[in-house]
């Protein structure tokens, strides 16, 4: 089967959407598909290549800003577009995340949600043009605000969509009014153009089956894999008790939790130490110099490491030097590519009973959870697996048995290949 999936790149570092999409397609692929990911906004930032910039670009970042902005660059003549979509202007642009004010994004995705009616219309045919012309049998939208396109390319394709979900209800919920309700409504409607949405959890499923209205039968659960090379436990214990935090370096993801949290850590476990690594943009930088002001005041930051921008190598390498990880998000976390690669590391971890996690935790039995929200309870769960290795050890050899064996990226594309068939 030919297959095309559309992923929202990043410009400049790492996503765990990215990272699902690129590990889905290359273990369909496997299976004998004939299987393509196509970048949009901006290029793809991938875990075994760094990046990719061999396939076409649609719906460039810069394009699309200006073509919202402006009726005159609606209107540009096609070499301009291209030079508006070159791979360095755009990966530049990606390291301005958060540049955009509230209103602006509120007003860009309202017009990418409208597709064939939006601001990006031009954009929308410079991609059905590449469609037509390679003919798929089923195009895949990497998260539902992605589903503008869906009606074009359905009706000119005369092929099934199908919509992955991943989260998108936190940033439609952030947006300032009246586009949060406008971008909700819009995305129901667009959701008859669909013809199976995949979320990646029980808990995820629920959540958006009556966010988004929809009929049950149009849903399906395919829990996220990883490919497993690469990762493996430490040969030996770390020489300290470890904390880990593998995330956006952002308030969102609960990095200030897991702060509070080690300063109240420290003083019952004196060679306890913090190592947070994950992606930190310009956007971030404000935030984590707040933090580490914090960690010196409590006289604790020489036993915190702040690693940003980890590669795939040296994120397998940082997994390995820790004893636990935690990541205290705020939100309610559709999935947490984190936990199962922590786990199949051998690493246990601490997450909040909230979101998917407490779904992960009784699949895995690789960790425990604690209240959401509650540093002081997340200081005391921590504690008490660094105090006894024995169990965090049995946590995360039970974790990384069942990893390996139901949420590899060879397991989700056998699911993700049974989907298919259906349809």
């Amino acid at each position: 089967m030919r297959l095309v999936h559309l992923t929202a790149g990043t410009g400049s570092f790492f996503c765990g959407t990215c990272l699902r999409d690129h590990a889905l397609i290359k273990a369909l692929r496997r299976l004998g598909h004939d299987a393509l990911m196509l970048p949009m906004y901006l290029p793809l930032v991938l875990d075994d290549s760094g990046r990719s910039e061999e396939l076409p670009l649609f719906f460039g970042g810069i394009n699309v800003y200006l073509q919202q902005k402006s009726a005159v660059f609606r209107r540009t003549p096609q070499w301009v577009d291209k030079l508006l979509d070159s791979p360095a202007l755009l990966r530049q642009a990606g390291k301005n995340a958060g540049m955009t004010n509230p209103r602006e994004l509120g007003e860009m995705t309202l017009s990418m949600l409208e597709g064939e009616h939006g601001h990006q219309a031009k954009e929308l045919g410079k991609l059905l043009a590449w469609l037509v012309e390679h003919k798929p049998d089923v195009v895949c939208l990497s998260n539902s605000l992605l589903i503008g396109v869906a009606r074009r390319v359905r009706h000119e394709l005369r092929v099934p969509i199908v919509c992955s979900l991943q989260g998108e209800d936190a940033f439609l919920d952030s947006l300032p009014q009246p586009y949060c309700d406008r971008c909700w409504q819009l995305v129901r409607e667009r959701a008859a153009d669909v013809e199976r949405f995949v979320a990646p959890s029980r808990y995820y499923s629920a959540l958006m089956q009556e966010r988004l209205r929809l009929n049950p039968n149009k849903l399906a659960v395919i829990y996220n894999g990883i490919d497993l090379d690469g990762f493996a436990p430490a040969a030996t214990p770390p020489k300290f008790p470890t904390v880990g935090f593998l995330a956006r370096m952002c308030r969102d993801k609960g990095l200030d939790m897991l702060v509070d949290a080690f300063i109240k850590l420290a003083p019952r476990v004196p060679q306890a130490r913090l190592k947070i690594g994950g992606t930190q943009t310009d956007s971030d930088r404000a935030f984590v110099n707040e933090l580490t002001d914090r960690l010196r005041e409590a006289g604790v930051a020489n036993a915190v490491k702040f690693l940003p921008n980890l590669t795939h190598a040296e994120k397998q390498q940082f997994l390995r030097g820790l004893t636990v990880l935690s990541v205290p998000t705020r939100s309610g976390e559709a999935f947490g590519l984190f936990v199962i690669e922590s786990l199949a590391s051998g690493v246990p971890v601490v997450q909040p009973d909230s979101g998917a996690f407490p779904e992960l935790i009784e699949l895995t039995r690789g960790g425990v959870l604690y209240p959401e929200g509650d540093a002081s309870l997340l200081a005391d769960a921590l504690e008490k697996l660094l105090l006894d290795p024995a169990h965090a050890d049995e946590l995360g050899r039970t974790g990384r048995q069942i990893v390996r064996a139901r949420f590899t990226s060879d397991a989700m594309a056998r699911s993700f290949d049974d989907l298919l068939k259906q349809l």
